[in-house]
């Protein structure tokens, strides 16, 4: 991620997976395929049926992914000790993590998500009012 100023911008916690990485940062969670991963993935699915539950999930809904978190509502682990993303409006993603990475994960996200969604409230307001002081206004008639 890119700060404003150019520069890139370390992620807050990085979970590196054989297939993915997942990097949280101040106002986004990404989800990256390894170089090649995809290929593979697709070749160990096919060849396996049975992981098609856990890694088809993986590979159908999530990867590559960037969610700004704002946009979610509640992450949580699940039975199975994935990360759940809970996104209004949109399909929720489960990310298949160890469910020690996955409680890291959601602890940071609790901790994150008000400030990125009061961020985003105060972006949308500073935008309303520009859009405000700068639409056109007719002339009154003489």
């Amino acid at each position: 991620m890119v700060q404003g100023d150019g520069m890139p911008r370390e992620p807050i916690l990085e979970i590196d997976k054989r297939y993915f990485v997942v990097k949280l940062h101040g106002e986004l969670l990404e989800v990256d395929l390894k170089e090649g991963a995809k290929k593979e993935l697709e070749d160990v699915v096919e060849a396996h049926p049975v992981l098609r539950e856990s890694l088809g999930i993986l590979f159908q809904t999530i990867v590559p992914l960037d969610v700004a978190l704002h946009e979610i509502e509640a992450a949580k682990v699940d039975d199975k000790g994935r990360l759940k993303i809970i996104i209004p409006l949109r399909r929720d993603i489960t990310i298949p993590l160890e469910a020690d990475e996955s409680r890291r994960v959601a602890e940071k996200l609790k901790e994150l998500i008000p400030a990125a969604k009061l961020k985003e409230a105060e972006r949308q307001a500073a935008m309303e009012e520009a859009e405000k002081t700068t639409r056109y206004k007719p002339r009154e008639a003489v």
